[in-house]
């Protein structure tokens, strides 16, 4: 039995159609991510398994029960939102408590949940200050405690990084991590970010335009992506591609057409009849080579030193730029000429007309 299972959901807004069909399956004790650009139609979707939307067409279960009519209230599920949704007068324990107090909670079961909720959370030293008086990671804390408290069938969290600094994300997506590791309770999570959606997912969904690129483990997604959107979406640094004409097909390889010369993969790679591509490959699958081998050739443009990694980004035609992964101890500088190559294993070819995985 799924946790949450969708079914043909559908969303529209009058004629325009935001979600066009969303089949997804979410076992229990999941963690999704919904990740994908500004309006792919990610928070909407969240939204409505929160039944903040109304469904437009399809079936929502949640726990094996149709949930689609109900209001959010009778749904079983506990929302983080980005802006944190705190009550500015009462304290974090007051902010903690206040949803089973409205559910007429007994009052030891609510001081037992909300002990429970800021152990895990680390909140004991701030229970009686209001949220003006925490910093913006203490209160997105205080926001998951609420939720934890209720003990809901589902989490749902609409980007709520999206607010802090730099060094706050990285922080709080460890604690968003460990709490899942220890209640191991079904998520789904909005994100624009796909690092978060890397590090913390199960199970990454890609959405574009309103409907799901791909759905898979994260590492699958890096390194098979089945289509050239999510090759692009995925990956910091992107992964690098290029259109090109195959030159020759037959039984000894594909001869492709690159900017600055000629790759030849294995016959295998390639489908027969295709005569335009999409080529595609990460930057950790370049490396220097003589001129003769080049896949590509031109100079530095810029260089980025990251302490653990070192990438270039090197100018192929005065008009588009080739990322690769250096070294971190490597020397190259701004200006210098390069020529690279390719690891022919781990080549990504799309098609030219659909963007989908051809290899």
């Amino acid at each position: 039995m799924s946790a949450i299972s969708m079914r043909g959901i559908r969303k529209d807004y009058g004629a325009v159609t935001v979600i066009e069909r969303i089949d997804l399956e979410i076992e229990s004790g999941e963690f999704i991510v919904l990740v994908g650009p500004s309006g792919c139609g990610k928070s909407t979707l969240l939204r409505m398994i929160a039944g903040l939307e109304e469904i437009t067409a399809g079936e929502l279960r949640i726990a094996d029960r149709e949930v689609g009519d109900l209001p959010p209230a009778d749904r079983d599920i506990a929302m983080v939102f980005q802006d944190y949704a705190l009550y500015p007068h009462m304290s974090v324990a007051d902010n903690l408590a206040f949803g089973l107090k409205m559910r007429d909670t007994a009052d030891a079961e609510i001081a037992t949940q909300v002990g429970k909720a800021s152990a895990i959370l680390k909140l004991e030293p701030f229970m009686d200050r209001r949220p003006a008086q925490l910093s913006g990671g203490q209160r997105q804390r205080v926001a998951m405690g609420r939720a934890i408290v209720r003990d809901p069938k589902a989490f749902l969290f609409d980007e709520p990084l999206s607010n802090l600094d730099a060094a706050l994300r990285v922080e709080m997506r460890l604690e968003i991590a460990r709490l899942h590791r220890r209640i191991k309770a079904t998520t789904v999570y909005v994100t624009h970010d796909q690092v978060e959606a890397m590090t913390l997912a199960d199970r990454i969904v890609v959405m574009n335009g309103g409907h799901m690129e791909q759905v898979g483990r994260p590492l699958d997604l890096y390194h098979r992506p089945a289509t050239l959107f999510v090759a692009r979406f995925i990956g910091s640094p992107t992964m690098n591609t290029l259109s090109c004409e195959v030159l020759q097909q037959d039984g000894d390889g594909v001869q492709i057409r690159l900017p600055a010369g000629v790759a030849m993969l294995p016959p295998s790679m390639l489908p027969p009849g295709i005569a335009r591509l999409s080529l595609g490959i990460r930057p950790e699958d370049l490396s220097p080579c003589d001129a003769g081998e080049a896949w590509f050739s031109g100079t530095l443009a810029v260089v980025e030193r990251l302490g653990s990694q070192t990438f270039g980004h090197l100018d192929i035609d005065g008009d588009r730029m080739i990322t690769i992964e250096f070294p971190r101890a490597s020397d190259v500088q701004v200006g210098d000429a390069l020529s690279v190559k390719g690891n022919v294993s781990n080549v990504h070819l799309f098609s030219a007309e659909t963007g989908l995985r051809l290899n």
